[in-house]
């Protein structure tokens, strides 16, 4: 907890930065990087942290974690990052090595379906890999590894094409212009 800022933070340099970086705060609407903006430089005014605290109803501790991280990091220590995460659980050669399975496709892999699927490509990690991810994070790691998720549209092998084309241009169109249709013209 700094009592007091490093010389090398109260510099104008740093003070210009730290006043641009409160200025865009306050134009995009960032609360959060705007508050802690205002926090140093409410203390490099003279501002007790008390006051500031009060002043930005926050708790003391919170000024103090600010301060800090503007005495160690100056103004970029204040912005708002995205927390890192966990490393990855498969390598980059094993990555790289998912990729290429993948475009083989399923039947090289040793799986019947000609389409992936999240599940199989869930099975062929573990299997292959000896790492399990849930099946909510297989759409995530294939668009991290480059590949979009496809859904297949369902058409019907016995479907009437024309009486769909004579449903769409001329029943739906009738059943929207009822009153409490689906939506009226």
């Amino acid at each position: 907890m700094p009592k007091q800022i490093h010389p090398r933070r109260r510099t104008w340099k740093a003070k210009r930065k730290l006043v641009r970086l409160y200025a865009q705060a306050k134009s995009r609407g960032d609360l959060s990087v705007w508050r802690r903006c205002k926090a140093v430089l409410d203390f490099l005014d003279g501002k007790s942290v008390i006051e500031i605290a009060r002043e930005l109803d926050t708790g003391r501790s919170s000024v103090y974690e600010w301060l800090s991280f503007y005495n160690d990091l100056g103004a970029d220590g204040l912005k708002t990052t995205k927390p890192p995460g966990a490393a990855p659980r498969l390598s980059a050669a094993q990555q790289e090595e998912l990729v290429e399975i993948i475009e083989a496709g399923p039947v090289e892999a040793g799986y019947r379906s000609g389409v992936w699927t999240g599940p199989m490509i869930g099975d062929l990690i573990r299997k292959r890999f000896g790492v399990t991810y849930h099946n909510h994070h297989i759409p995530r790691l294939l668009h991290r590894l480059g590949f979009s998720v496809q859904r297949p549209r369902k058409r019907l092998a016995k479907a009437d094409a024309e009486a769909q084309e004579y449903w769409l241009r001329v029943k739906l169109p009738a059943i929207k212009k009822k009153p409490g249709g689906v939506a009226e013209s």
